[in-house]
């Protein structure tokens, strides 16, 4: 890793722990407001069953809309490694993932991609079964 590339990770780092110690104070002082969610994680189920790909549909015809949620969920799942410190999706790759969170969605169109994908880091025993925004 470069010398650039390491520091920006050091800042990012150091950014996410400052949030992290600041946030459940702030949320504290504000408890009856829930915090509020950015992105495609607000999104339904039923709005990301929409976009999902067929198995027989090439790559370079996938609705750009699927790979916001893909890009989505990396964000996702990279945050949540850095802050537990170890690899939330035990290996699996982000589109073993994606898989799962259509299952997911399948099973329950009215609910939205971020418990979804909650629900699939919890099945893998990676979290505690609470709220992350507690």
């Amino acid at each position: 890793m470069s010398h650039a590339s390491s520091t920006s990770v050091l800042r990012f780092a150091c950014l996410a722990v400052a949030v992290l110690c600041v946030a459940p104070v702030a949320w504290a002082e504000r408890a009856e407001t829930a915090p509020a969610l950015w992105g495609y994680g607000v999104k339904s189920c039923s709005a990301f069953l929409a976009v999902v790909p067929r198995a027989d549909i090439p790559p370079e015809l996938i609705d750009e809309e699927y790979f916001r949620y893909r890009e989505w969920l990396s964000g996702m799942v990279s945050g949540l490694n850095l802050v537990t410190g170890r690899d939330v999706l035990r290996g699996a790759q982000i589109d073993a993932a994606m898989s799962r969170i259509r299952a997911t969605c399948e099973d329950d169109p009215g609910d939205d991609f971020f418990n979804a994908s909650l629900r699939l880091v919890r099945s893998l025993g990676q979290l505690k079964d609470r709220s992350v925004t507690e």
